[in-house]
């Protein structure tokens, strides 16, 4: 048996949704699967007693879900003042029109054709809408446009795909890249180090009460993976296929094709850098 509390990050258990801290809420979207693992989390974010609310990530266009979001945020005497977006995954972003729609809010990210409104979102934004204070984090390297959230006074981060709460994410080439997201860990990490944030909200998957364990793991699984790649290409395997079916032996073939894309991106670091 292995513990929750032994895994890396320390992952909280018990069902994905409800509170997770005293400011954000989490609604589960249904669509699970291999890539989305328990399905999406939606994060309503608001001071305790404030009346608005700001939602990160609507999810899929699904109608029953969006609806669920405005209901979770109205049982908390709660209205939808604005939509942020982490990155524009479909399996984050697809619902934001029409949940703008159902809210009559502005929808703020950072890539401008997924905003709908006049702001956008940069680095060092602070947002204030729900009476809480959100601090935008560039994070790119798993997509080019990849944010999180600092909420300083729960001590949290809400990261998106960026890092998950089981397993770790996919750096996919061509959007995906792998330096950026090296430097993008080493960013998180400093505010554990330095900001005092200790847990993690993620984008899927439960949430991790071990910040600074969860991307430590992340930064030396990475340098393994990279280590791995950078062997088998010594060996003689040369295609991205050929990688994957050497290095990624022991993950379900159903993933092998975002391996690929994966092993990619970090043949493009390993070029940048010299090293093959």
């Amino acid at each position: 048996m292995t513990f929750a509390g032994s895994l890396p990050g320390q992952p909280r258990g018990g069902a994905i949704g409800g509170a997770a801290t005293a400011r954000a809420v989490c609604v589960l979207a249904p669509n699970p699967s291999a890539m989305t693992l328990d399905g999406t989390n939606t994060w309503i974010v608001a001071e305790p007693d404030s009346d608005l609310a700001v939602v990160i990530d609507p999810g899929p266009l699904d109608e029953g879900h969006l609806t669920a979001v405005m209901t979770e945020a109205e049982k908390a005497g709660k209205r939808v003042a604005l939509t942020l977006l982490t990155h524009g995954h479909p399996d984050h972003a697809e619902g934001a029109a029409r949940f703008a729609e159902l809210t009559r809010t502005p929808v703020r990210a950072l890539d401008p054709a997924m905003r709908l409104g006049d702001e956008g979102l940069e680095a060092g934004d602070v947002i204030t809408d729900g009476g809480t204070e959100i601090r935008v984090v560039p994070t790119p390297g798993h997509t080019s446009d990849s944010l999180s959230f600092h909420i300083p006074a729960d001590a949290a981060v809400l990261t998106g795909d960026t890092v998950l709460g089981r397993g770790t994410t996919v750096v996919a080439h061509p959007d995906g890249r792998l330096g950026e997201y090296l430097d993008t860990l080493r960013r998180l990490r400093s505010l554990t180090v330095d900001d005092g944030v200790h847990t993690v909200l993620p984008g899927h998957g439960p949430v991790l009460n071990d910040a600074r364990g969860a991307i430590e793991y992340y930064l030396a699984h990475r340098a393994n993976r990279l280590a791995q790649v950078e062997t088998a290409v010594e060996a003689g395997h040369r295609t991205a296929p050929d990688i994957v079916a050497h290095v990624y032996a022991d993950v379900d073939r159903s993933l092998w094709p975002a391996a690929e894309l994966s092993v990619r991106a970090q043949l493009d670091y390993l070029r940048e850098h010299g090293l093959i």
